[in-house]
């Protein structure tokens, strides 16, 4: 096996753990979620994880330094890719079933696609017109168990996991421009941010119980503290150095897929023909939206 392909695999393999780790993340995020509230328990694993991070960058002998010019460019990145993302997405899982949440969060290539337009000056192209209707149709097919009659908490977990694709799609299209600092500087720096502020938060208006967290949710927290948020980004960094950018974004259509599935197999949340016609039609739409990259 030549270099190459020993690069290619390695690089496959690295996918695989990501995708199938920050996947497994959404129903056990869940269960967790029944023992402490969203904003807690994500902000304290989310800053746990920063210091490990952190700690792993000054290991590799990485500068956790941030240039000065850097600063207003970090804590805007740490708003839209943490905060929003994880915070929003979090808090959209006490309102939505895991398949909801995870599918509606991965609609963000579409709304990058749109953003693009206005901030970029791209214009969308047919391919990219049929992308967004095949992601509208998958949300709407999804959405329509119940006939459109949502609830006051169904529609806020709707409006919130929308608000964490939007917001990390606005991100991605306004920040385009790597920051000047190594990779895992980068995520350790973003991640403590954005999870110190929903971990503030947490204390001051959730008022969590500490002595609520049961084996099984302390499983859950050390889960979601070591891998999705530790190990899935020093392996999501290989996948990047050792494959192209496009199939690695198109690889990780595999975390809502994996994600429905284990949240079927875990929570007993349903999976049929609706569900599974929702994810064709969405991630369909989401693969024609990557093609652009």
């Amino acid at each position: 096996m030549d270099t190459t392909q020993r690069d290619r695999s390695i690089g496959f393999l690295c996918l695989m753990v990501t995708a199938f780790g920050w996947a497994l993340n959404w129903p056990l995020m869940k269960l967790l979620l029944q023992h402490w509230p969203p904003l807690f328990a994500r902000g304290l694993a989310g800053t746990c994880a920063a210091v490990i991070l952190g700690s792993l960058a000054l290991i590799r002998g990485q500068s956790l330094a941030v240039p000065r010019e850097a600063i207003p460019r970090l804590l805007f990145a740490s708003f839209t890719n943490v905060f929003a993302w994880m915070g929003f997405g979090t808090i959209a899982m006490k309102f939505v079933a895991v398949g909801e949440g995870a599918l509606l969060a991965y609609t963000m290539p579409i709304w990058a696609m749109l953003f693009a337009w206005p901030v970029l000056h791209i214009r969308p192209t047919l391919r990219d017109l049929a992308a967004l209707v095949l992601g509208v149709a998958g949300v709407a097919l999804l959405l329509s168990g119940g006939g459109f009659a949502f609830s006051a908490g169904k529609l806020t977990g709707i409006a919130l996991a929308l608000a964490c694709a939007i917001l990390f799609a606005l991100g991605n299209v306004l920040n385009r421009k790597p920051l000047p600092m190594p990779p895992l500087a980068v995520v350790a720096w973003q991640v403590g941010i954005g999870c110190l502020v929903m971990l503030v938060l947490g204390v001051l208006f959730e008022h969590p119980n500490y002595a609520a967290i049961t084996p099984l949710g302390i499983g859950c927290f050390v889960y979601m503290t070591l891998m999705p948020m530790g190990i899935c980004y020093l392996t999501w960094f290989e996948t990047l150095r050792r494959l192209p950018p496009t199939s690695a974004s198109t690889g990780m259509l595999l975390v809502p897929v994996i994600g429905v599935i284990s949240a079927a197999i875990i929570l007993g949340e349903p999976l049929g023909l609706r569900e599974i016609g929702a994810m064709v039609l969405t991630l369909g739409g989401v693969t024609l939206a990557l093609q652009r990259a």
